[in-house]
């Protein structure tokens, strides 16, 4: 006789429902380090060096995630960003 084996697919929910857009900076000729840098202190509450090594993640990689959160949350920061004259959206 076959054995006849059940799969299971397990589905994980995530339990802060909203909380899963982020705001993504993108690389750009036009701006300092420190104009990064000094901007997502302000906006996004980095530490210095956390917006020091975002800064370096998006030099080098092209783009970096820096904010995590709900729409409602993140647009009033990406619209500060982007006001700042950063190229960043929310995905």
């Amino acid at each position: 006789m076959e054995t006849i084996e059940k799969v299971q697919e397990e589905v994980l929910i995530d339990d802060k429902t909203g909380n899963n857009n982020e705001i993504v900076l993108f690389n750009d000729d036009v701006n300092t380090f420190d104009h990064v840098i000094e901007t997502l202190i302000r906006v996004c509450n980095h530490t210095p060096i956390q917006a020091e090594q975002c800064a370096l993640l998006v030099h080098y990689k092209g783009k970096c995630t820096v904010k995590t959160g709900s729409f409602e949350e993140l647009k009033p920061q990406c619209t500060q960003l982007l006001e700042a004259g950063l190229s960043a959206e929310i995905i």
